[in-house]
């Protein structure tokens, strides 16, 4: 394959303007300001609690990992390796991927066995080997212990008799996740602001677009609208994992997983289900290859990562400002 055509570099090194894909726009939106739901409102005393949530390591066995820990949010959410480390120095066996925009999703997970991020929100505190809380029981325990988290419960679901409950939990940190936006250039860009993109940016979306990228990436969150098998084109043999199959024991969901949101990609290295691949101009090549079927060139590749660059976008300092946590100790200590 070719590299950037002679008569666009030429058009780009005299920075004239590139005149992008009108039709493939209408597959793209601009972010959000949130991602709400009515089963779950955004009250203010309900976000407060889920970020306290969110950064307390007493929803851990050991009083040593956070959502945080895996999902830092001062780094896009992700926290740069292949897997993570959980409970006493386990590995998982999927890469963590950002909670950045996960609330827009249709699922949950590489493999989607989680409806929303209410659901999502309760598998790491109960899995082994992630926070290792050894029941719901214990996790209502923990936080009733703790007088402060007491009246945050109450004020986060007033009215129930009983409001420090494990569900709630998942509600409040759930409600707190769903303000989690990073606005980018890109959405300037979708709102009018031609000047947001720069030609090189706009040249990289078009070739993004030639690729066929945009057949599984598109919508708000490019990306996070639907399953799509791994190797659509040429088998992927990079991986034992199956994907969706281990849930459904479908084999036609063999290799079939999430198709992953695009937003902060530049930031949000390794790549893929297992994170095997450290470097975005790696990813773009072999989903073009596995995917579409096309041997991209490298000026072809540099293209389409310098518009992904422009989706990284900024993140919400002031709404993931770590709160003072609620003071106290778990009435007893877990063996």
């Amino acid at each position: 394959m070719r590299a950037i055509p002679l008569l666009l570099a030429a058009a780009l090194a005299a920075g004239a303007d590139v005149a992008i894909h009108s039709g493939a726009l209408k597959l793209f939106r601009p972010l959000p300001a949130a991602m709400p739901s009515p089963a779950n409102p955004m009250t203010p005393a309900r976000v407060a609690l889920g970020r306290m949530l969110y950064y307390d390591a007493r929803l851990s066995k050991d009083g040593d990992i956070t959502c945080n820990t895996c999902h830092p949010l001062d780094k896009f959410g992700a926290d740069g390796a292949p897997v993570s480390t959980g409970h006493r120095g386990q590995k998982g066996d999927r890469n963590s991927p950002t909670v950045y925009h996960a609330a827009g999703h249709f699922a949950q997970f590489w493999d989607g066995r989680a409806r929303d991020v209410e659901e999502q929100a309760k598998g790491p505190i109960l899995n082994p080997v992630e926070m290792a809380m050894p029941s719901e029981a214990r996790v209502v325990e923990v936080l009733k212990s703790i007088p402060g988290y007491r009246d945050a419960f109450r004020r986060a679901f007033p009215g129930e008799k009983d409001p420090v409950t494990f569900d709630n939990l998942a509600r409040a940190i759930g409600a707190f996740e769903r303000g989690l936006v990073t606005p980018a250039r890109w959405d300037r860009f979708l709102k009018g602001d031609s000047s947001a993109l720069s030609c090189a940016e706009k040249a990289g979306f078009n070739k993004f677009v030639e690729a066929g990228c945009a057949a599984c990436h598109s919508g708000p969150y490019v990306g996070g609208n639907a399953f799509q098998k791994l190797g659509m084109v040429k088998p992927w043999t990079h991986s034992p994992d199956t994907g969706r199959h281990r849930v459904t024991r479908n084999p036609r969901d063999k290799m079939v997983f999430k198709t992953p949101s695009l937003r902060n990609i530049a930031k949000t290295a390794p790549y893929f289900h297992d994170g095997s691949v450290a470097d975005l101009a790696g990813a773009i090549r072999l989903m073009a290859v596995y995917q579409t079927g096309k041997e991209l060139s490298a000026g072809e590749i540099a293209s389409i990562a310098s518009w992904l660059d422009a989706l990284t976008g900024e993140i919400p300092a002031a709404y993931i400002q770590p709160p003072a946590l609620p003071a106290g100790a778990p009435s007893k200590p877990l063996q």
